[in-house]
């Protein structure tokens, strides 16, 4: 089934929503779960979506220094690029749409945002906000609304494009329209127009709008 969005602009998450780095996020979050025995399950479903810094804070013991486990953690992600691939179709999609259009929201530090894209051959949005460019992260909307801004657009007139709870609800907070990739169905994405992939989603203008149609099958 084909279903239409109309935006001025279009805002994309990174992780699971363009580039597919779970196995390398699956593999650091094991072994950092391990080396604190902690429950994995339990470390790898909050960290889905948010900033490093924000899941060593929930789960790392309270005498930790949080801050230089975030940066290891970090640079183990930049230093292992094996296993990084774009989702089906994004690296068309993004090139199909005016460059001035597209901003991309991570929770990654920018140094790793820039990596991955690379590695997963995705082309980088002019207007980027990293994990360093806001106080709080996902689900906090601050992110989307800051994009939307340096876009010189209001939320409302965006479209984002995320795979998680935390990120589905920071840009529901921030009032923009929200399409969801892949296979996430909890409460955070009810009533929300879903994708597998982009390879059957396309762009095309209509008069100023952008016109994205999806297969949403």
């Amino acid at each position: 089934m084909e279903q239409t969005v109309r935006a001025r602009a279009v805002i994309f998450d990174m992780d699971g929503t363009l580039v597919d780095s779970n196995a390398v996020v699956e593999a650091i979050w094991t072994r950092f779960a391990e080396q604190h025995g902690l429950s994995t399950a339990d470390v790898l479903a909050f960290s889905h979506g948010r900033q490093t810094i924000d899941t060593v804070r929930q789960f790392a013991p309270p005498d930790a220094d949080h801050a230089a486990l975030a940066v290891e953690l970090a640079s183990t992600e930049i230093e292992t690029p094996d296993g990084i691939v774009e989702v089906p179709g994004a690296s068309a999609f993004v090139a199909s749409i005016p460059s001035e259009r597209t901003a991309l929201v991570t929770s990654a530090p920018l140094a790793l945002a820039r990596t991955r894209m690379a590695d997963a051959g995705v082309p980088m949005p002019p207007v980027v906000v990293p994990a360093e460019d806001v106080t709080n992260g996902k689900p906090d909307p601050e992110g989307y609304t800051r994009a939307a801004s340096l876009l010189r657009h209001d939320p409302a007139e965006t479209v984002v494009f995320e795979d998680a709870p935390a990120g589905i609800e920071s840009a529901r907070s921030a009032g923009a329209q929200v399409v969801v990739v892949g296979s996430y169905d909890g409460p955070s994405a009810e009533g929300l127009p879903r994708i597998p992939d982009f390879t059957a989603a396309r762009a095309a203008f209509d008069a100023d709008e952008l016109v994205i149609t999806l297969d949403t099958a």
